[in-house]
């Protein structure tokens, strides 16, 4: 015990313990680190080469080491880029000997410009000994990230950089979470470490990893990203006169983006990380329609009758998807030759297409391992030798739904033609299930193997894995629409030893050890990347390989596909649904800021929440106002768990009520919405955003996130209360028009009660200075929605004027022939539309209304392409103060509307 106290001393720890049956144990991270030395910066060579402003340099231990969570390393190097006028990039790494960074293959890097420093937005001013930073806002000498009272700690497999920041700072991001979008920052923890995460708790890891935070301050808005995928803790906590924010990770490198935002306009913020990460992929416009699915639909026959009843009911329905049910014992690949033939799967996609409508089916990671079984895709996979290993060369062995599993190596360089090879024989369009879309499961890797998982083989039998099936199967003619393999491991050369397993420094993992619940990370990849490093990138790898499969089955178009893990740059591949979430008030509250991380910060637009609630049985009330909520979730479908009660929306009145009318609503902006996603593929433009995106110098939209914005001019403030038919808004200073009356609503920067919202309602209100192009009308198909006319509401803002656009294409292809990109303005009693007019779109431009006007003009005069029209046709209504202009023009050439009042 003498030693050990010794080496206690040596690590400064605080002897914190507790005492168990097994002995006493230190309570992890309680160490004292606040006489680390830091390091001294030397041997620095600035980079005169024009135009670059870069600088290197070495970083040498500063003094005794404190050695807190391992040894100290003496040596480290540099580098700080400026890469264009928004981004500095700082890099540290060990000088010594290699160290895991996140692979390009994965995250690309960013191309840098190497600009001069005078010609950034921000800049990096250091001192030398100890070595700290401050990256400062060049316009307004704004500290946007201090590190001068903490001294970097750089250890094997523990490192930490601490900034301070203004006291009560605005934090945004580092999620995934289901905590309030402002992230609390009173001694609270953001751990990011992948894990299936049933209920979606608050305060806890979840699904996915984006190691990137907003700070939003009067002086505008900046961005910081660390491209880092080892597992990590990032502690803020406010002081007296400041707060603080550190980075405590185990593994990797110090590789910070700082990111100079704006000082007006925070979705420049967003648009900057879009530079780094890669911009949203393009979505196909049947995507927006909505959707239904559940797990524990026991057979065809139920799926089939599903679609029926919503075709009944006269709820319009675009996609109807199966989760795990579909699968033979629940293997990836096939499909029970009992309760879902494959011969009858492809009757109901063949249903689901002659109405235009679509079909997605749910494919996991994990490959039943099932040697000698005749199970094809674990034989190919064997053959191909893509499972991950262990570091003895013998596979990696979990559990998953069809029992004890073997995960695909999304490194190996023969998964691409496996996982392509997959998606081609069982779902060929010609012999297989023809899906429209993939829905990705598990991929954090999940798995019910109780860590140290030493007998997968006992554990699926004490799990009973594969469930057996509930009930007896169909009668196949019912009628529906009335051993181990090894190999040598060659690890990369050059890393330093160690523990992977127990690490000093142990992250807040909620499920506790690392390998708990997932691979483990000893395991080992084919190019001899550890688990222990890559652990948070494997979802993100097996949506980007499940992209390039689908696109492979139809190389001309759009993929659709949702994920469950992810981690930055997941969006350019696919969308995300926000997991396992609970039928609560409270969840669907926190739906919202789930949706504003995704759609506002990484760059994943399409997203939404299981509208309804996954877990447990919802309430009539709750399903029918997440109906409404839902319709403004950029991905809308409704789904819930096995052994719960159904929640389809036919099943009640109200909730038939509810969705009738909203998925009116959201069919009627199904265009504005579709032109939002166009523009973040193209640069980064939030599609969903918080209010204050909009208004940024208003501090009292800094903490909401019950109210958001839908597009750029939709504000959406849905009842959030159990039992209540009132909602308190806020409306910042600002003119707005109510939605569905068109009637004009003076914000004052106060807080407002809209009183009497039913159940089947929600606050929905355009925002001044916006032109909001409306199809005319709903339907029952997206297809089908192609064909209705346009109309254009102008709602001019407090100066009087109105802009907006109209992205119109085929809605499919990934290359398009011809489009229309239309520019819309109002000013001076004129509406202009001009731009691209190339898409052949077959609709016509029914009316323009023009809102917030005192009385009707008197004429209005129409031309296009210089040609006049002549006079129009008026219609003013008095009550509402909003004009009618009749146009009924094709939306094929330049247009304007002359007002003569």
């Amino acid at each position: 015990m003498g030693k050990f106290r010794k080496w206690l001393t040596r690590l400064g720890m605080v002897a914190f313990c507790f005492s168990d049956a097994k002995g006493s144990y230190i309570l992890p991270n309680l160490r004292d680190i606040s006489g680390c030395p830091g390091y001294t910066l030397t041997n620095v060579v600035h980079v005169h080469s024009p135009p670059s402003s870069a600088i290197i340099g070495d970083l040498i231990l500063a003094g005794d080491p404190c050695d807190a969570y391992g040894d100290d390393l003496k040596h480290l190097r540099l580098s700080v880029d400026y890469e264009d006028e928004t981004r500095i990039h700082l890099k540290i790494w060990d000088a010594s000997r290699q160290r895991y960074e996140v692979p390009e293959s994965v995250l690309p890097r960013p191309s840098n410009k190497d600009i001069q420093a005078s010609a950034s937005q921000i800049t990096l001013n250091y001192t030398a000994s100890p070595f700290t930073f401050q990256v400062v806002r060049r316009s307004t000498n704004e500290i946007l990230f201090d590190t001068s009272r903490h001294p970097l700690i750089f250890e094997p497999q523990y490192w930490r950089i601490k900034t301070d920041l203004p006291p009560n700072a605005n934090l945004y991001g580092l999620g995934e979470h289901t905590d309030s979008f402002r992230l609390p920052t009173y001694n609270h923890t953001r751990t990011l470490w992948s894990r299936d995460s049933p209920g979606v708790p608050p305060g806890t890891n979840l699904y996915g990893n984006h190691p990137i935070y907003f700070e939003h301050r009067k002086g505008g808005t900046h961005g910081v990203f660390l491209r880092n995928s080892n597992a990590m803790d990032v502690k803020l906590d406010d002081l007296y006169d400041r707060t603080t924010l550190e980075f405590n990770v185990i593994g990797g490198i110090i590789d910070l983006y700082f990111l100079a935002g704006s000082e007006s306009s925070p979705a420049e913020a967003a648009k900057q990380y879009s530079d780094i990460v890669g911009r949203p992929a393009e979505i196909p416009y049947w995507s927006l329609g909505f959707h239904q699915c559940r797990w524990g639909y026991s057979d065809f026959v139920e799926v089939a009758h599903v679609i029926s009843n919503y075709s009944s009911s006269g709820i319009p329905l675009e996609t109807m998807w199966i989760d795990i049910d579909y699968m033979n014992d629940f293997k990836i690949f096939t499909a029970d030759p009992e309760y879902f033939p494959t011969a009858r799967l492809r009757e109901i996609v063949d249903y689901l297409h002659l109405r235009n409508q679509h079909f997605v089916l749910m494919v996991d990671p994990a490959v039943g391992y099932l040697p000698g079984e005749n199970y094809q895709t674990f034989d190919r996979g064997v053959q191909d030798d893509i499972f991950l290993k262990n570091p003895n060369g013998s596979y990696h062995l979990s559990i998953v739904w069809p029992g004890v599993t073997v995960y695909p190596d999304w490194f190996h360089p023969n998964i691409t033609e496996f996982w392509n090879n997959e998606f081609k024989l069982f779902f060929d369009p010609a012999t297989g299930i023809d899906i429209d879309g993939v829905w990705i499961d598990m991929n954090e890797p999940a798995s019910f193997c109780l860590y140290p998982c030493l007998d997968p083989f006992e554990q699926a039998r004490e799990q009973d894995r594969p469930p057996p099936r509930p009930a007896s199967p169909p009668k196949p003619d019912t009628p529906i629409f009335q051993h181990d393999n090894t190999f040598t491991i060659q690890p990369r050369g050059g890393f330093e030893k160690r523990s992977l397993l127990a690490p000093d420094y142990v992250p807040k993992n909620s499920f506790g050890t690392l390998s708990e619940k997932t691979a483990h990370v000893t395991a080992v990849h084919h190019n001899g990347l550890k688990e222990y490093d890559t652990h948070n990138l494997y979802g993100t790898m097996m949506s980007a390989a499940t992209r390039r499969a689908m696109l492979a089955r139809r190389p001309k178009e759009r993929p659709f596909i949702i994920t469950r893990s992810t981690f930055a740059g997941a969006g350019s591949h696919v969308g995300k649904w926000l997991g396992d979430n609970l039928s609560t008030w409270a969840q669907y509250r926190f739906s919202i800021a789930g949706m504003l991380g995704m759609a506002s910060i990484y760059q994943i637009p399409m997203v939404g929440s299981d509208v309804c609630g996954f877990g447990g049985n919802v309430t009539v009330d709750l399903c029918a106002r997440w109906a409404t909520l839902g319709a403004f979730n950029p991905f809308f479908r409704n789904h819930n768990i096995e052994h719960t009660l159904g929640q389809e929306f036919y099943l009640w009145d109200l909730t038939t009520e509810a969705a009738k009318k909203a998925i009116d609503m959201r069919y009627r902006l199904l265009d504005y919405i579709y032109t939002a996603f166009h523009r973040a593929s193209v640069d980064g433009s939030p599609v969903l955003s918080p209010l204050w995106f909009k208004y940024p110098a208003d501090e009292k939209t800094w903490d909401i996130d019950l109210q958001f914005l839908y597009g750029d001019s939709i504000l959406v403030s849905p009842v959030t209360e159990e039992g209540s038919t009132s909602v308190d808004i806020y409306l910042p200073d600002d003119i707005f028009y109510d939605f569905l009356t068109l009637a004009p609503v003076r914000g004052h920067g106060t807080t407002i009660t809209l009183k009497d919202i039913s159940l089947v309602d929600i606050p929905v209100h355009i925002v001044g200075g916006s032109v909001i192009p409306l199809r005319v009308s709903g339907a029952m198909t997206t297809t089908a929605l192609r064909t209705k006319d346009f109309a254009l509401v102008v709602a001019p803002g407090l100066d009087g004027e109105a802009q907006g656009s109209l992205y119109i294409d085929d809605g499919t292809s990934l290359v398009q022939d011809a489009i229309s990109d239309i520019s819309i303005s109002y000013r001076l009693g004129k509406v202009s539309l001009t731009g691209s007019f190339a898409y052949s779109s077959g609709v016509k431009l029914a009316s323009v209304i023009v809102l917030g006007l005192e009385e009707a003009p008197l004429v209005v005069l129409a031309s296009s392409g210089g040609v006049s029209l002549g006079e129009l046709d008026v219609r003013f209504d008095e009550q509402n103060g909003y004009t009618v202009i009749t146009v009924d023009r094709p939306l094929d050439h330049h247009l304007d509307l002359v007002f003569e009042v």
